[in-house]
């Protein structure tokens, strides 16, 4: 179906053919293409189940995938070693690309927020939000980063806490003997690796797909941003590779949450109920997830993703503020302000990319977490762009960047400052457990800490879902030329695949392999990130404001 726009003041018609994809309301400077969304497709039907595919990037997609799923798995002790041997390559090289990168995100989406720019309303000077203030707030949230965060919530307070006190190489490269500011670096250290410069990346990315999408009535992919450099050629093989690495970015940064989701949920089990921490154990636990994530990929994303996001948000903040109340509660609700103040004094040392004298620190952690984040990227700033229509780019910038900092600061702070003032009080179950343990040994001293630990295991599952579900949406709109409105069936089979390498990965070297994937799609993904923040400067500026 073919709808024809008129952009203000011109007689040009653009030809904006996907349903699923609004039309800009209002004033919108609408780029003038030839090209069709979905022209280039190959749409077919065969035993009741429809396909609407970009024939070239759905087929290098699947083909590079499901060919480094089959070697993984036939191959897992040597998988293992290269997986090792990339990370450190990699980690040794490019720290500070990646440090430097994400600085810059964080500037450029601070210096929009102040600029007359940020006037611009995302789907044209008319357009209304499709989603209020609680479903967009969950949706955003739960997509972002909700895995990692109950992964790591104790285990990096606990343990830049005792590298500090010990000598061994921390954050800064410091050795505090002080207990208050070892305690300060610490939390500071945890929420600047869950804060601005995470979602940022996600903000610039997601920013740029929403304006080239709801405002310049390109497909909703990532070739879209690189319009104003690449000019009709996006719709070209520059623009198939492109997609190709955003389908691989997309898949491995997955991959990896999925990954940790699987390894922690095991280990809850084995805690509390005595199962098996093994691979089989995680294999049948990513198989279980998979299965109910089909469930919400049939439902759609009104009724499966939103719904979800919610229950995922409700179950969150129930175990935060338990933790909160029945937990040092005065020193949380202080440490919270004291923390966020720590993060802010120390930002400028902590993302700095030279001269520094913590590099087994920076390799180990930051620049890991900032090839994570670049990898989700895609996935992340593509469901954000979809969600997001509507908002004016401050109203955008403000929700994308500051609520969640503000969310991981009270969250970081509500199970960090737990942990380590049960450290101090002499309870050292936490800091020896393994690191998908050290959350529910941290449970265990706090009140009825089997249903908080059930519901700890339950949460990470519900990450899982959510993580799965949206990523699957994004992929299938990649690989569908752009189309938001393709089929069920390919986002079935991309959360298929989804699952496929999870499991591949952590048979094929465990958290080693999962980090080692992260890293080998953030590198060249990190340049299309850069592009992104030219990308959108320019197109912004073209824009009528309110």
């Amino acid at each position: 179906m073919n709808t024809e726009y008129h952009p203000p003041d011109s007689s040009i018609a653009v030809n904006i053919p996907d349903p699923g994809l609004p039309l800009p309301e209002g004033d919108s400077n609408v780029i003038d293409t030839d090209y069709v969304i979905g022209q280039d497709n190959v749409t077919a039907g065969m035993l009741g189940l429809r396909v609407d595919l970009h024939g070239t990037v759905f087929l290098w997609s699947a083909a590079v995938i499901l060919f480094f799923v089959i070697v993984t798995l036939g191959f897992p002790d040597t998988m293992g070693r290269l997986f090792g041997e990339t990370r450190g390559f990699l980690t040794a090289n490019l720290n500070w690309a990646f440090m430097l990168s994400t600085n810059l995100f964080v500037i450029l989406a601070v210096a929009l927020i102040f600029s007359p720019l940020s006037r611009v309303r995302l789907g044209g000077t008319d357009a209304r939000p499709d989603f209020s203030y609680p479903g967009w707030f969950a949706m955003l949230f739960a997509a972002g980063m909700g895995v990692g965060l109950m992964f790591y919530c104790v285990s990096e307070p606990l343990t830049y806490f005792g590298d500090l006190r010990s000598g061994t190489e921390g954050p800064l490269g410091a050795q505090l003997t002080g207990v208050s500011e070892a305690r300060s670096l610490s939390m500071a250290t945890s929420i600047f690796h869950w804060g601005l410069h995470p979602w940022a990346t996600y903000a610039i990315v997601a920013l740029a797909l929403a304006l080239f999408s709801f405002n310049k009535g390109l497909p909703l992919t990532m070739r879209s941003i690189f319009y104003p450099i690449l000019g009709e050629r996006i719709w070209g093989w520059p623009g198939h590779l492109i997609d190709v690495l955003a389908v691989f970015a997309t898949l491995f940064g997955l991959a990896t949450s999925l990954g940790l989701g699987a390894s922690q949920a095991s280990a809850g089990l084995h805690y509390l109920f005595g199962l098996p921490n093994n691979n089989t154990t995680m294999v049948l636990l990513v198989l279980g997830i998979t299965a109910v994530t089909l469930v919400s990929v049939v439902a759609g994303v009104e009724k499966g993703v939103r719904r979800i996001s919610q229950l995922n948000m409700s179950l969150a903040f129930v175990l935060m503020f338990f933790v909160i109340i029945c937990g040092p509660t005065l020193l949380i609700a202080t440490g919270a302000l004291n923390n966020l103040s720590a993060y802010l004094k120390e930002l400028p040392l902590l993302s700095n990319p030279f001269g520094r004298d913590d590099q087994d620190f920076i390799n180990g952690w930051t620049v890991f977490y900032w090839a994570w984040w670049v990898s989700w990227s895609p996935f992340v700033g593509m469901f954000i762009a979809r969600v997001s229509r509507g908002r004016t780019v401050r109203e955008f910038l403000i929700a994308v960047l500051l609520v969640p900092t503000a969310v991981s600061v009270v969250w970081m702070s509500a199970f960090g400052e737990t942990a380590l003032d049960q450290l101090m009080n002499g309870y050292e179950g936490a800091k020896n457990a393994a690191l998908e343990l050290q959350l529910f040994a941290m449970l265990d001293q706090l009140p009825l800490a089997s249903v908080t630990s059930l519901v700890g295991i339950l949460l990470v599952m519900v990450f899982f879902i959510t993580s799965s579900d949206s990523g699957s949406l994004v992929i299938d709109s990649i690989t569908s030329g752009g189309k938001v409105s393709s089929p069920k069936t390919q986002r079935v089979f991309w959360v298929l695949i989804e699952g496929a390498i999870a499991i591949a990965l952590l048979l094929g070297g465990g958290l080693t392999a999962l980090q080692a994937a992260v890293l080998i799609t953030g590198v060249p993904f990190m340049l299309v990130v850069l592009v992104s923040g030219y990308s959108v400067y320019q197109g912004l500026r073209s824009e009528p404001r309110i």
